[in-house]
């Protein structure tokens, strides 16, 4: 993995339908959600401040500026619930076994396949989700753009399971989040 994310600095969050995303969380009061590849923390931040104030937030990536600007953005809003961390998360997610309810992975697997460090980054997933935790991703519809990456970067929702259920999930649901976007809930084994 490079020091700086293929995308870092790009957000989709402005393009997904956010609110298909934080109905497919289903945050309850106290759970442990974890963005990984969560850049400037758009989605932390917009959970932190609704539907998602009563969880606590883990946001790791491994754009270093991206981090420092969440933390900054965290501090100002006042808010105590988001820890942000620079991490390559293809390696290791810094939280223990089984500490996670809840993992958002928006418009990034992609980018961290095509770096290599796609199998990484699920085998972590699966060791630091609870039993039964949920693995939600968003991902751009396998089409040609803009916006977004070139088609054959892109993952339709079969390349999706070929990639996830071997580190030992489950599909639940495959939904529309928007125009350009689809969302992909998994449960953990």
């Amino acid at each position: 993995m490079h020091d700086k994310p293929i995308a870092a600095g790009r957000s989709s969050f402005d393009f997904v339908d956010t609110e298909a995303v934080f109905r497919a969380l289903e945050l309850d009061q106290g759970t442990v959600l974890l963005d990984l590849a969560s850049g400037a923390g758009n989605y932390s931040l917009a959970i932190a401040g609704s539907e998602g104030s009563g969880s606590v937030i883990h946001a790791f990536d491994l754009w270093e500026e991206g981090i420092a600007q969440l933390k900054q953005r965290v501090a100002e809003a006042g808010l105590t619930n988001i820890t942000a961390a620079v991490a390559d998360v293809t390696k290791t997610i810094p939280m223990g076994d089984g500490s996670a309810d809840v993992c958002l992975i928006a418009t990034a697997l992609h980018d961290l396949v095509q770096e290599q460090g796609g199998e990484g980054v699920l085998r972590e997933i699966a060791r630091v989700l609870k039993p039964a935790g949920r693995l939600v991703i968003v991902e751009f519809v396998k089409a040609d753009g803009p916006p977004g990456p070139p088609k054959h970067i892109r993952l339709s929702p079969e390349e999706l399971d070929a990639l996830v259920l071997p580190f030992g999930f489950a599909r639940q649901r495959t939904a529309p989040a928007g125009d350009y976007f689809y969302l992909t809930v998994y449960t953990r084994n």
